[in-house]
């Protein structure tokens, strides 16, 4: 394969990905409603069809009640309605907010492992690029994703959408720091020696053949988890957009496909979230602690993992939308006080108990 071959090939596996997220963004957007429907006993979107699926017997009334096809209505809904850009806006900045918001969530699927192939008996991972910093990238670019609220907050020149960027970024640096603490003990178990690299994902998945870090890390996870519904502005932590004091907070200035980005956006950074836990808690595409993988070294268990770890990422897809239709959303005050005088002495405590324990059993 020559140079050319090589990057068309890596153009074409890229589109296709990020075909595949945006793809699961929309129908994350359907889960979110008919989950919300479910807990508080309604019925959810059930009406929007194509006029081919009504003559198409049992299937299709089972996918209009299921709404399957009410994502794309509401894509069309986002791309056709008009384009109002209020004059009081510096209209470069409010135009390039919804980008930045949404470029850092489709970046970081580049590091992303997301399955496995075999090449001579030997475990390869199905990523676009298998970087030996592949966390650090992530934790790198991800946190980038906050510029975009910010910048959107500022350049809206209103008081309710600077109000909002300001808690984003406030929010961002309160939990960072405890997420980055976190996944350090993560590093210290996949830097053991037998182990090829702390920061590269896909040999952390693989270190959790026989024992997932949630067994051995519980509070790491828990800290991780939560920290990650700070990052991506979800209920309980929704304070950038909260409705109930600041409208809508960064986008309250914001309509048609530029709303639609900052959406988009959201539910890219909920499903990224969710496969990286999944690869750093919950043993990426292993089967269950204490079992060997069942996948045979061929196609079929290639596909066998990625079906596997796509069922974990969409478990938890389905655990920030149950948390959100469940809590309240805290009070600004509350939310800081979690992150400083809560997560981050955890986190530190934590650090220094793996510490110890790495110190005392340096081979386990």
């Amino acid at each position: 394969m020559n140079i050319w071959e090589e990057i068309i090939f890596r153009v074409v596996c890229g589109l296709i990905v990020i075909f595949v997220l945006m793809t699961l963004c929309a129908y994350t957007v359907l889960a979110e409603r008919k989950v919300s429907s479910w807990i508080q006993n309604r019925v959810g979107p059930n009406r929007t069809q194509l006029p081919i699926l009504a003559y198409i017997p049992i299937i299709g009334p089972l996918l209009r009640r299921l709404g399957f096809i009410q994502p794309m209505a509401d894509g069309l809904k986002f791309l056709f309605k008009e384009e109002v850009t209020p004059g009081h806006v510096k209209k470069f900045y409010y135009t390039l907010a919804p980008v930045l918001s949404l470029v850092p969530g489709l970046c970081t699927c580049v590091v992303l492992p997301f399955g496995i192939w075999w090449k001579d008996g030997v475990a390869q991972p199905l990523v676009l690029a298998n970087l030996d910093i592949g966390l650090l990238f992530i934790v790198a670019i991800s946190s980038l994703g906050v510029y975009g609220l910010v910048l959107a907050g500022w350049a809206s020149n209103s008081k309710y959408p600077f109000m909002g960027g300001i808690r984003a970024s406030a929010q961002l640096i309160s939990y960072e720091l405890a997420m980055a603490l976190s996944i350090l003990p993560v590093f210290l178990w996949s830097a053991r020696p037998g182990e090829t690299s702390a920061l590269n994902l896909f040999d952390i998945a693989q270190s959790q053949h026989n024992l997932w870090l949630i067994v051995l890390q519980p509070v790491s996870a828990l800290i991780f988890l939560v920290s990650l519904f700070a990052e991506t502005n979800r209920l309980p932590f929704d304070m950038a957009e909260s409705e109930t004091d600041l409208v809508g907070g960064f986008h309250t200035e914001y309509g048609s496909f530029k709303f639609g980005l900052f959406f988009v956006a959201e539910y890219a950074h909920v499903i990224v979230g969710s496969a990286i836990f999944v690869l750093l808690f919950l043993g990426g595409w292993n089967f269950v602690p204490g079992m060997p993988n069942p996948w045979p070294h061929n196609w079929l268990g290639t596909a066998l993992s990625v079906i596997w770890f796509m069922a974990k990422v969409l478990f938890f897809v389905f655990f920030f939308i149950w948390i959100r239709w469940t809590l309240p959303r805290f009070r600004y005050d509350q939310v800081m006080k979690l992150g400083w005088n809560g997560l981050l002495p955890l986190s530190v405590a934590n650090l220094f108990a793996y510490l110890f324990f790495f110190a005392v059993f340096p081979n386990i």
